[in-house]
């Protein structure tokens, strides 16, 4: 076992720091920590899970290559998450067409099984609401992601998608009317 078994433990300052220097196995640990959240984020941006893992891969390539250049301005997971959702938009601007998310998770109040009306009440509704986060221009499904699927505040969503607080909360603001019309019959 190596002497740095320990790194799991380690905060990510500390981890990236090591990786700059050329510690494959802090960033490894890092790598580790951050693939689940930065691909929830890709997956619920782009819709699939091969478009999903090749962002996220696509994401640390372009990390390890930056962080002899991350200064430590913002925390390491909100620069992970602008790289993230740069690559994620980048994807959906090339896309002649959005593709639809066809599992974005919903949070059920009992076990549908058994109860087949409802378990189908259940999927129209998530694909619906599939359907209008894929219409949602990019830049406003990326800032609902990551607020209300990720739990970023306002500030962080500003930090990682390079727009002010202000310009953020407007795209916040639409996607939330945009969705709210568009579920309207799910109420």
């Amino acid at each position: 076992m190596p002497e740095d078994a320990g790194d799991g433990d380690l905060d990510d300052a500390v981890l990236s720091a090591r990786a700059a220097e050329g510690d494959d196995d802090a960033f490894a640990v890092l790598v580790h920590r951050w693939s689940p959240p930065l691909l929830a984020v890709a997956y619920h941006m782009l819709g699939n899970l091969p478009d999903a893992e090749d962002a996220v891969q696509d994401t640390f390539i372009r990390a390890w290559r930056r962080l002899p250049q991350f200064r430590g301005d913002a925390a390491f997971g909100t620069w992970m998450y602008r790289i993230a959702t740069n690559r994620c938009l980048t994807v959906l601007r090339a896309r002649a067409s959005s593709v639809p998310l066809d599992a974005v998770p919903e949070a059920m109040a009992h076990d549908a099984a058994g109860e087949p009306e409802r378990a189908a009440e259940s999927e129209a509704a998530t694909q619906a609401l599939s359907k209008a986060l894929a219409a949602l221009p990019p830049e406003q499904r990326a800032c609902w992601v990551l607020r209300e699927l990720h739990g970023l505040s306002y500030a962080e969503i500003a930090q990682v998608t390079g727009m002010s607080e202000p310009t953020v909360r407007g795209r916040l603001f639409r996607a939330r009317r945009t969705l709210m019309r568009e579920m309207a019959a799910w109420r």
